[in-house]
């Protein structure tokens, strides 16, 4: 997320009640998680094995829990709970906005486009030219949709990313990482019934131009859906992952978090993909592998009784 104006970094230190070191007189402009982050941003470290890759990375301002040396350029906000300075940061500056109306004031809807019966428009929406949204779907705040877009009845576009952090001493152990991204939808998307697409946790959850999605489909948070992709119905995308170009997943394909799959890459129905594919390949099975190999596994698992027969047949005689 970035933030409508520069802010002190002292101003920073002082609101989440941080000791600063390093450059005390520079500005950051915006908050992000650390595999989206750009010069400018804030971003937080609160495990010792993670420290070397935030202090090391775009983030100009680092909220950390324990004092090191600060790269050069850098400021770091040092203070027990990182995380919790981090959440009091973005809910200041991206903080919740009833809603009093089917559609926003503040929603821009472009010309040609029709909104049917029941359909929410959240505020600070952008929704192109020549698009068709169907009865009750949901979109949420901040969210960006392009132009000939279609999007099917019942889906929900912008809800919070399911991500939480466990705190073992407490009774409630659960605390929400809030949610201050969006879902953009490039240009000629379609989107299914009852789909379901999270907004990123700081940065965009971003559906590729000209991709189609099936009904009943979730996308995670933070995750990049390249362009002319295709999903069958019931496919699940893990946050943070990245679907390179005119990927085809069949149904019920399952995709972990955190992982990439190569342009042009085809996973057949019920797969899971547990780790990065390449791309130009079809893959099959839980963990998905090529797709042939795969196969000529099955093939001989068929045959297990047959051969343990044959086995069993000549040991008796």
């Amino acid at each position: 997320m970035k933030f409508e104006k520069a802010v002190p970094v002292q101003w920073i230190a002082d609101f989440t009640g941080a000791k600063l070191i390093g450059n005390a007189s520079q500005e950051t402009t915006g908050i992000n998680e650390i595999h989206k982050v750009t010069n400018g941003d804030i971003s937080f470290v609160d495990f010792e094995k993670y420290y070397n890759a935030c202090l090391t990375s775009a983030a100009t301002v680092i909220i950390i829990n324990k004092e090191v040396p600060c790269p050069d350029g850098k400021t770091l906000l040092v203070t027990a709970d990182p995380f919790s300075a981090y959440i009091k940061i973005v809910k200041h500056f991206r903080p919740f906005e009833p809603a009093y109306e089917m559609i926003s004031n503040s929603a821009v809807i472009g010309t040609g486009t029709h909104l049917q019966p029941g359909v929410f428009i959240g505020n600070h929406v952008r929704i192109g030219k020549n698009c068709l949204i169907h009865p009750n779907v949901t979109i949420y705040d901040h969210c960006v949709i392009g132009d000939n877009v279609i999007i099917h009845a019942g889906c929900v576009l912008g809800a919070d990313a399911f991500y939480f952090k466990r705190r073992k001493d407490r009774e409630v152990q659960y605390d929400k990482m809030e949610s201050c991204g969006r879902v953009i939808i490039e240009d000629d998307v379609e989107i299914g019934a009852g789909t379901s697409i999270d907004k990123g946790v700081s940065g965009d959850t971003i559906i590729g131009r000209g991709t189609k999605l099936d009904n009943h489909i979730h996308i995670g948070h933070g995750a990049v859906i390249g362009k002319n992709c295709l999903f069958a119905a019931q496919v699940g995308i893990g946050g943070k992952a990245i679907i390179e170009d005119e990927v085809i997943l069949w149904g019920q394909v399952g995709v972990s978090k955190d992982l990439t799959i190569g342009k042009g890459a085809v996973v057949l129905a019920q797969s899971g993909v547990p780790a990065s594919l390449e791309g130009g390949k079809t893959y099959f099975g839980s963990p998905a592998v090529d797709a042939k190999t795969k196969m000529r596994e099955l093939t001989w698992i068929k045959r297990i009784p047959e051969i343990w027969e044959k086995i069993t047949s000549t040991d008796k005689e």
